[in-house]
């Protein structure tokens, strides 16, 4: 499954997937993904997959990052941001390294406004003097783990960017609970800032659920994962110039940190609730229908 984006040509702004890898992670026995094979094993899985990149869970060691320019992978790092110094440093390690970008958990969410002001400031700052996008996270136990706040973030700095990881906001904030379209406006200076995705739909309850991308009358959850998508890339599309692109990067995790859900079989053995490689790769179908369509 390898959804045609780029129309065949590069000039044109591109969405591009990357797999963030801890979605590879103790995949279950029957998955159709890679799992104990070498590294350069499952890069050659993703490139068939139809991926361009990955996305270490922190950063890759020397011997990966190699591989990957050897492949012509395409790398992105992940980080967390506690205190203003921290910014500048990871990002002259990873400016040094090649990253392509990286997207960061900044702050705890319990920093009051100025406080997170100045973590912000750090990662904008930090950006722009390593020349390396820094892609600060909507997520759970952040400073932009509440709507409300992270559009006043915007308000005060509109050179912010952002990893849109919408679940935590979809399942946390029950974004469906007082009018889902209310808040999908509510949030569309977010949307128009969003440079990187992380792939995973959950529903009022459930920050991780399978998807049937066949269902003909999809659950209404999944239909308000293609609004946030789309919105995210026609963000994109309507800023971006000859040769920039948006990545959008499956992140299914295992069951051990309680995203992917477990269930007894016809047998009473717990087992996933899906294989999240075939997962990601329906993830990866519908995003291609979300550009299409921004870009349309």
């Amino acid at each position: 499954m390898r959804p045609n984006i780029t129309g065949g040509s590069s000039a044109l702004p591109e969405l591009r997937f990357y797999m963030n890898l801890m979605a590879l992670d103790s995949l279950p026995a029957g998955s159709a993904g890679p799992r104990g094979d070498s590294f350069r094993e499952r890069l050659d899985a993703l490139h068939g997959a139809g991926f361009r990149g990955v996305q270490f869970a922190t950063t890759g060691k020397p011997e990966e990052l190699t591989e990957c320019r050897a492949a012509g992978f395409g790398i992105a790092a992940s980080g967390r941001v506690n205190v203003p110094d921290e910014a500048a440093a990871l990002a002259e390690r990873l400016a040094g390294d090649g990253y392509e970008c990286a997207t960061l958990h900044v702050g705890w969410g319990l920093e009051d406004d100025d406080d997170a002001a100045r973590l912000i400031e750090s990662v904008i700052n930090a950006s722009h003097r390593w020349s390396v996008p820094l892609y600060v996270e909507t997520h759970r136990a952040t400073i932009c783990q509440d709507m409300w706040r992270t559009v006043g973030f915007v308000r005060r700095f509109p050179e912010i960017r952002f990893n849109g990881d919408f679940s935590h906001w979809y399942t946390g904030q029950e974004m469906v609970y007082g009018g889902f379209e209310k808040k999908l406006a509510f949030i569309l200076p977010v949307l128009e800032r969003v440079r990187f995705v992380h792939g995973r739909i959950g529903n009022p309850g459930c920050i991780q659920v399978r998807v049937d991308v066949k269902d003909p009358d999809p659950p209404l959850y999944v239909k308000h994962f293609r609004q946030l998508w789309t919105g995210a890339f026609r963000g994109f599309v309507h800023t971006a110039g000859p040769g920039d692109f948006i990545c959008f990067t499956p992140e299914l995790l295992a069951p051990d940190i309680y995203y992917a859900r477990i269930f007894p079989d016809s047998n009473g053995i717990p087992r996933e609730e899906s294989d999240r490689w075939e997962q990601s790769l329906i993830l990866n179908e519908i995003a291609a229908s979300c550009f299409r369509a921004a870009r349309g």
